[in-house]
């Protein structure tokens, strides 16, 4: 096995050098080089079709990252473009609403086992910033108990420049997992946290992606409701992926409020904050929440469709069935590899780290995402991948053929000691 030449990038490459001095940095976040491979991944993408994406360039990738999530038919989806050039020709920005928000929202509290209201937003972190705000309001509480990433809000991001102590102050961290550790927090802050929130299905930076342990989130349930604060799960990633309803469905824990987004519309910009109305009325009486694009029809339309195909297709069951497949198949090889590295994840959502044994684990990681990329699979180094709709078993079987062969490669540049 030979490592494969680098793909040429010289127009993303030209493109990111414009980019930088028309924008602090080039890029926004997560979407910056840097928490790629520089130099092997492309910046700059012209078009994807099904489960694939074409950069500026002409090189086309297995796409396993989806846009961070939002992809889960695939890229061009005919059925849904459609709905949204048709809804186009009636208007969609208005600031006041159109018939589609009640069909949407009641289409939510018919699949999503807390939702009895529904607030519609644009983004992941508006619906959780909603819901922190909601709950505050509903406690008459400030604190918030957080586990996972939940956006990039002042509420919720630490160690940041821009962003006061006195608001950082009010949020503190859990790990995911542990049961120990909430209930010291809660009791350290007894009587000041107006909401836990959590993600159902813990994906930690840098680690491995986890499904919750037996009793976990059943436990959570029960110390959120020992010490009277609103729990909030945040579905932003598991939403129509996990199950229709979310995690909450298929894991059996009913949250009091919960953030969906991103798979809703397969890529508009569409989120909801949804839950239980006692608690939801906050927002009628007590919180302020307002935008003029919130009741832009577009995505509500887009959200609809969506709906339809991954109910009508049966898709959620279709990604967990091949997903376990792949995640089976991916197990095998890194076994039989040798190289220290984990799997982790549930079958829509899987992920392969390294494993700290010696201080070349850093090394390993570069060099398989360099291997990977250079044998057109797109998936991300720092982030759990996904399984589109879209992904044919060709490009299945493409993905772990290249995993298999940049461990191979992995393995000899950097063998374990």
């Amino acid at each position: 096995m030979v490592d494969r030449p680098k793909l040429k990038l010289d127009k993303s490459l030209a493109m990111f050098e414009e980019a930088k001095a028309l924008s602090p940095g080039g890029l926004m976040g997560i979407r910056r080089p840097y928490n790629f491979v520089p130099g092997e991944y492309p910046i700059f993408i012209e078009k994807g079709y099904e489960g694939h994406i074409i950069d500026v360039d002409g090189n086309d990738y297995i796409d396993m990252l989806c846009a961070y999530g939002p992809i889960i038919l695939g890229y061009e989806e005919p059925e849904i473009n459609a709905a949204v050039v048709e809804q186009m020709k009636s208007g969609f920005c208005f600031s006041l609403v159109q018939p589609v928000q009640n069909e949407l929202q009641k289409r939510l509290t018919g699949l999503i086992p807390c939702a009895e209201m529904a607030i519609l937003v644009k983004t992941g972190s508006d619906a959780t910033g909603v819901a922190v705000r909601i709950a505050r309001g509903h406690t008459d509480k400030s604190k918030i108990l957080r586990c996972g990433y939940h956006g990039w809000h002042d509420w919720c991001v630490e160690n940041h420049g821009g962003v006061p102590k006195e608001i950082t102050d009010l949020t503190m961290e859990f790990p995911y997992g542990d049961l120990d550790a909430l209930e010291k927090a809660l009791a350290e802050n007894k009587g000041e946290v107006a909401a836990i929130i959590v993600t159902p299905v813990g994906h930690p930076l840098n680690a491995p992606v986890m499904a919750p342990p037996p009793g976990y989130l059943q436990g959570v349930r029960a110390l959120a409701d020992a010490h009277k604060a609103v729990l909030i799960f945040d579905e932003i990633r598991s939403g129509f992926r996990v199950a229709m309803g979310g995690a909450q469905e298929r894991y059996g824990v009913v949250p009091d409020l919960a953030t969906f987004g991103k798979a809703l519309a397969n890529g508009y910009a569409i989120g909801a904050c949804v839950g239980k109305a006692e608690i939801m009325k906050a927002a009628e009486k007590k919180v302020f929440i307002s935008s003029t694009f919130f009741p832009n029809s577009l995505e509500m339309v887009a959200a609809m469709k969506c709906l339809d195909i991954l109910e009508r297709e049966n898709v959620v069951a279709n990604i967990w069935e091949r997903g376990a497949k792949f995640l089976d198949r991916l197990t095998t090889i890194v076994a039989a590899s040798g190289v220290p590295a984990t799997v982790s994840g549930i079958p829509p959502m899987p992920f392969l780290t390294f494993d700290k044994v010696d201080d070349h684990y850093g090394e390993r990681r570069t060099l398989f995402y360099t291997e990977t990329i250079r044998r057109n699979l797109f998936i991300q180094p720092f982030h759990h991948w996904y399984i589109a709709y879209r992904h044919s078993d060709a490009d299945l079987a493409h993905a772990l053929n290249a995993i298999g062969e940049a461990l191979e490669i992995t393995k000899k540049r950097y063998p374990r000691k």
